[in-house]
């Protein structure tokens, strides 16, 4: 751990255990604390501690530069947007996570504070945007377009030329038909065909 950076992660639910599983994968980084709610704190995720929550962010971003936000997102993405734009005017670093069990082609390009989880695979010229999910074994193919606060659920599969609007959600096990345009905010149900 000498050489490792600390980091914050915001959210203390289940997707927050899956991204300690990623960053302990990670040369880079260890876990200095986790932000939950009120009566989280004090209690462990993992043997991570819950260091405070959402109230204390500007404090903790006195005493940590690096910030994750660990909060899944299923039926709505605005609490990780409210978050993203309260800790971005903090002014912290919000760094890209890629497990080392999954596939990133250097021709793709990833967006601040987005996780790519394990056994994902991120193709050639591919653009995911910031804090965005890409979740264990999803597969986004080439010149596809993932655009901010998404999150692409387990073994979705976005091909070659898709874009996903802003903020959407795509299930776990749905594919979507190559080239077509899935509007901002949208809702895919899991094992969906998107024509």
């Amino acid at each position: 751990m000498m050489n490792r950076k600390p980091i914050v992660l915001i959210g203390a639910g289940g997707h927050c255990k899956s991204v300690i599983d990623v960053i302990e994968h990670l040369d880079e980084w260890f876990i200095a604390g986790i932000v939950g709610l009120p009566e989280e704190r004090g209690s462990k995720i993992l043997g991570y501690e819950v260091i405070g929550d959402d109230n204390d962010l500007e404090l903790l971003a006195a005493n940590y530069n690096s910030f994750h936000i660990s909060l899944g997102f299923i039926s709505s993405p605005q609490k990780r947007i409210d978050i993203w734009k309260k800790i971005t005017l903090l002014k912290v670093n919000m760094p890209v996570l890629i497990s080392p069990r999954a596939y990133v082609s250097r021709h793709a390009h990833i967006g601040a504070g987005s996780i790519v989880m394990h056994y994902a695979v991120i193709n050639a010229a591919a653009t995911v945007g910031e804090n965005t999910i890409i979740n264990t074994r999803a597969l986004v193919e080439h010149d596809a377009v993932i655009s901010s606060h998404c999150h692409i659920a387990t073994a979705a599969v976005i091909n070659g030329g898709v874009t996903v609007g802003e903020a959407s959600f795509v299930g776990s096990g749905a594919i979507t038909r190559q080239g077509v345009s899935i509007p901002g905010r949208s809702f895919i149900k899991a094992n969906s065909l998107v024509k």
